[in-house]
């Protein structure tokens, strides 16, 4: 099958490009490969460099929001059965900075992105949302309950869902939409939260830990990834969304004394919490398990010490 990825030269893009390829799928990448203001070039230099020795699929790099005919010309060119749409400002944080270029991108990008799906009969489209379009949330959540998105992020994702669905029902086009929470790994950027406190265990520094009960449904990368492409090639998975998350959620000061304890260094502080991130507990996946057998399999312990395997001989080990 042909299968575009956008952002597939990301963190969780390249896994999916790489599983798929596994599967003898053949991909297209489109990616504009930015640092988003965010992560050092040399350190997102390096983290492309060793991705892209992951997969063979061809590289374009093209910025979405662009007002070109380069988005049209690269579905019309590859014609793909499936679009998995996973190009995007990576989290709240990012988009706070500039709110206007986090616009162009998940929105003025996705808009581009499905006018050209539509011109040139994509069958399915999937879209990775995001468990932030929940907004606060104490009890575990499905799908079908209300989403009340804090944040910009979070609501230009619902409504980057809604803009799918419209073309969906328009065009007859087949979507599916995906909700992941807390993904991490090897290969990420350093400036994520378990990232963060991996990196600062390792330089003997203090991890600091914005609210005390502060809980996220930390997801090991390659159980994301499976979730992602067993729901992107499931004919069961048309017009549904799903949370595809390990579904059992930790604080954030849990995970950061399992940082000091995988790594053997480190100390805590804690703080306030981040008013710009709502808080949340597991995510619900049912429904993902029922219509696709999705099966979470590494846990927080398990991905933990996988990642830090990584970190040791990364461009992170490096002294601070």
């Amino acid at each position: 099958m042909n299968i575009l990825v956008t952002g597939g030269a990301g963190f969780i893009g390249h896994n999916v490009v790489r599983g798929l390829e596994f599967l003898g799928h053949s991909c297209s990448v489109l990616d504009n490969q930015t640092d988003y203001g965010i992560v050092p070039k040399e350190h997102m230099t390096a983290l492309h460099t060793e991705r892209r020795e992951l997969y063979t699929a061809p590289v374009h790099r093209i910025d979405l929001s662009n007002k070109s005919d380069s988005v049209d010309w690269m579905v019309k060119h590859y014609h793909p059965e499936v679009v998995i749409h996973m190009a995007s400002f990576p989290r709240q944080k990012v988009v706070s900075a500039d709110p206007a270029w986090g616009a162009e991108v998940m929105m003025v990008g996705l808009m581009q992105l499905l006018e050209a799906a539509k011109a040139h009969r994509v069958r399915r489209f999937i879209y990775i949302s995001s468990s932030m379009v929940y907004g606060d949330f104490t009890e575990d959540i499905g799908e079908d309950d209300p989403c009340n998105p804090i944040g910009q992020y979070g609501i230009m994702k619902l409504a980057g869902e809604w803009l799918v669905k419209d073309y969906a029902r328009r065009t007859g086009m087949e979507y599916t939409i995906i909700r992941p929470s807390a993904v991490y790994g090897p290969r990420d950027i350093e400036d994520r939260v378990v990232s963060k406190f991996l990196i600062a265990a390792m330089q003997g520094k203090t991890l600091r830990v914005k609210g005390e009960h502060e809980m996220l449904d930390f997801t090991y990368v390659d159980d994301a990834v499976a979730g992602i492409i067993g729901a992107s090639l499931s004919d069961k998975t048309a017009f549904r969304t799903y949370n595809i998350t390990r579904s059992a959620s930790h604080t954030l000061l849990q995970a950061a004394e399992l940082a000091i304890q995988t790594v053997g260094a480190g100390t805590i502080e804690v703080e306030s919490k981040d008013a710009e991130y709502p808080s949340r507990a597991s995510l619900k996946i049912n429904r993902a398990q029922e219509d696709f057998g999705y099966t979470p399999t590494v846990d927080i312990e398990r991905g933990f010490e996988l990642y830090y395997e990584w970190l040791k001989t990364s461009i992170y080990a490096q002294p601070a």
